[in-house]
């Protein structure tokens, strides 16, 4: 069976890696300034961070139209069987919803739509082992055991500079007690139940790295491979720093770098900051 692998762009998922797995992208939009962008088509991570300094405004975003999803899938269906749909949380996009309605609408294909639950580079690792696993052929419910099993070991903490772009943007939940007062604090965040959600209460920026650094090194003290990938809102040079810190304290640690483009960027604002981590030994021999 021939399986195509789908995501959106809040994977951010580099061009020249989706093109080397054969992923196919289905972008979200930025709405600046009242004109619409399709981000990672339109609209790249360092040009937004530079524009979103000119607005006095928070752009908005907007998830993928059930038609344009319509439309892939049924371009797909001339050379494949099959699709995984790999996308960011249902509890903050409606776009794992319009991949399950677009499914039902296409003919001659069968769409598997997945929630990953997550976002940015954590979705990627989903996205990634999917295509692995279909360049090798492997049936599409087998595929979506290995991503189930992949779930129970990712991690995945962040922190931002200014709480309030989440919460006037409505993507904090259950967080009312860090707002107002507390909004200098740097709170960990992570995802439950597929929402955003206050993790810890950290003072200061360097504090709260730290402390993310050491909820990696406690899975990582087991021996066991990991990839782990930094994730950066326009701080380019700190996660690089970070990066070589991590590498020289867990050998047994894969790392790489990616970032937060301009749908997420939108609610985490500049120089938000995350780790994200999963279990390598289970994964399909690369």
């Amino acid at each position: 069976m021939k399986t195509a692998i789908v995501t959106d762009s809040t994977a951010y998922i580099p061009k020249e890696l989706r093109e080397k797995h054969h992923i196919h992208m289905i972008p979200l939009n930025v709405i600046l300034s009242g004109e619409s962008y399709r981000e990672e088509v339109d609209l790249q991570a360092d040009e937004f961070f530079e524009e979103i300094k000119k607005e006095d405004k928070l752009p908005t975003t907007s998830q993928p139209s059930v038609g344009d999803l319509v439309e892939l899938y049924e371009k797909l269906a001339n050379d494949y069987d099959a699709v995984i749909s790999i996308h960011l949380s249902s509890g903050i996009s409606g776009t794992y919803q319009g991949a399950i309605t677009a499914g039902g609408m296409v003919d001659g294909i069968e769409v598997y739509a997945y929630d990953s639950e997550i976002s940015c580079m954590a979705q990627g690792f989903y996205v990634l082992e999917a295509a692995k696993m279909a360049a090798m052929a492997i049936d599409p419910s087998e595929i979506i055991s290995r991503l189930d099993v992949m779930k129970e070991s990712l991690r995945a903490y962040f922190m931002v500079d200014d709480l309030s772009h989440l919460q006037r943007g409505g993507r904090l939940s259950g967080a009312q007690a860090f707002i107002g007062s507390l909004l200098q604090v740097k709170p960990l965040l992570h995802f439950e139940n597929k929402i955003i959600m206050p993790f810890e209460k950290i003072r200061t920026r360097k504090k709260a790295m730290k402390r993310i650094e050491e909820l990696l090194g406690k899975d990582a003290e087991s021996g066991d491979e990991y990839q782990a990938c930094i994730i950066h809102a326009n701080r380019k040079e700190d996660a690089l720093e970070w990066k070589q810190e991590i590498e020289q304290k867990y050998p047994n640690v894969e790392m790489s770098i990616s970032y937060f483009g301009p749908v997420i960027g939108t609610h985490l604002g500049e120089g938000a900051m995350g780790l994200t981590w999963v279990k390598n030994n289970l994964s399909v021999k690369h």
